[in-house]
């Protein structure tokens, strides 16, 4: 079995109040910590079958234009999902299975480009937007009992599980892959950095904040009682530990590396994008309307999240 990170943004950021301030609140942590972001979501090739882990965003989506009061920053396109896809030498037509860890965006972009496959996603997350029209999906109701220490699980595959871990979302669920003695956790948005792993911080992103700290927690106590490779989507972090079989140490940590941030502006399209769900805000769909004048309790119509997670495009 062979696990490989499907990159395809790089270069990104996400502030220590936005990574950290999902419990204490955002006011408690320093704006001016911003930690390495990036986009890849994952592939698992079994000799017989090849399994994606998330989708990606769609194909066109824009890249954000970040300034020193962004929150979070999904990073420069390195290519697109599916040229990514295709440079690990992977067809779409090679598909067999897709889990869905959760319905934002950026997880789910180009599940359209896989009609073959079957998709395996929480029952929970079936009436999301981004999951409409799609006739291939495979509701997972959990009905195999307990993996570890989490309550509910789904075996695909031999040595494939998906689990359910509530909280980013009310359907978000999170993937554990064992391989040559280790167990490979593959996540969407448990954390956006391992950072908040290691302080044991929620992010300020999720539909129920107790399941969130339940899942956080189970997580945590998961990786003290096996050894685990923890393989995040919006670190780059999630690939080095893929990379290096690195196994996680809540004890001690790989030293941090800080972003590297260049806020050189240029010129803005008119649009933002939610840096949480990839929404784009054209202001020629809205009347014309600039987003600079939108209300200031307006939220994004997709997530639901507040114009403040917004960037310029």
């Amino acid at each position: 079995m062979i696990i490989k990170a499907v990159k395809f943004r790089k270069d990104g950021f996400y502030s220590q109040p936005f990574a950290f301030g999902g419990e204490e609140g955002m006011d408690a942590f320093d704006k001016n910590i911003r930690y390495r972001g990036s986009l890849q979501n994952y592939l698992i090739d079994t000799g017989e079958e090849v399994v994606l882990v998330d989708t990606g965003l769609p194909a066109g989506t824009p890249e954000e234009v970040p300034d020193e009061s962004s929150l979070a920053y999904t990073g420069k396109d390195i290519c697109s999902y599916m040229d990514a896809l295709a440079a690990l030498g992977c067809k779409p037509e090679q598909v067999t299975k897709i889990l869905l860890t959760h319905r934002h965006i950026d997880h789910s972009g180009e599940l359209k480009s896989f009609p073959n496959a079957k998709i395996y996603v929480n029952a929970d997350e079936l009436s999301a937007a981004e999951l409409q029209g799609l006739d291939n999906l495979v509701p997972v109701h959990f009905t195999d009992g307990a993996y570890h220490n989490f309550p509910e699980s789904q075996k695909i595959l031999d040595g494939i599980y998906l689990i359910r871990a509530k909280g980013h979302t009310n359907g978000n669920s999170l993937v554990i892959v064992e391989k040559d003695g280790l167990f490979y956790m593959l996540h969407g948005d448990i954390t956006y950095v391992d950072e908040a792993l290691w302080e044991n911080k929620l992010s300020v992103v999720f539909d129920d904040p107790a399941a969130a700290r339940e899942t956080l927690d189970r997580v945590r106590t998961f990786i003290r009682e096996n050894p685990t490779v923890y393989c995040g989507t919006h670190t780059p972090q999630g690939y080095e530990n893929l990379e290096a079989s690195r196994v996680m140490d809540l004890d001690h940590p790989v030293p941090t590396i800080l972003a590297k941030v260049d806020f050189s502006a240029k010129q803005s399209s008119g649009r933002y994008v939610c840096s949480i769900c990839g929404y784009v805000y054209d202001p020629e769909e809205h009347d014309g309307v600039a987003f600079e004048d939108l209300p200031d309790d307006w939220k994004c119509p997709r997530c639901k999240q507040p114009k403040e997670k917004f960037n310029r495009a």
